[in-house]
């Protein structure tokens, strides 16, 4: 894993979903912080958290 794609811990402290308020969970395999409240997953682009509802993906099949 290259510094680009690894994320602050700090930044993950002070993070949270932008529709529920809850914490968020960072998988980094996927590159993600999952919203395990909203069932939603926030993609991380070149090191970037996009925390837009509308740009996350749904966790529900």
């Amino acid at each position: 894993m290259n510094d680009q794609t690894r994320l602050d811990p700090r930044l993950l402290e002070v993070l949270v979903c932008p529709l529920t308020k809850a914490p968020l969970d960072y998988d980094a395999d996927a590159q993600e912080l999952i919203s395990r409240q909203a069932s939603l997953a926030y993609p991380i682009r070149e090191g970037i958290p996009i925390m837009l509802v509308d740009e996350a993906r749904s966790l529900e099949s």
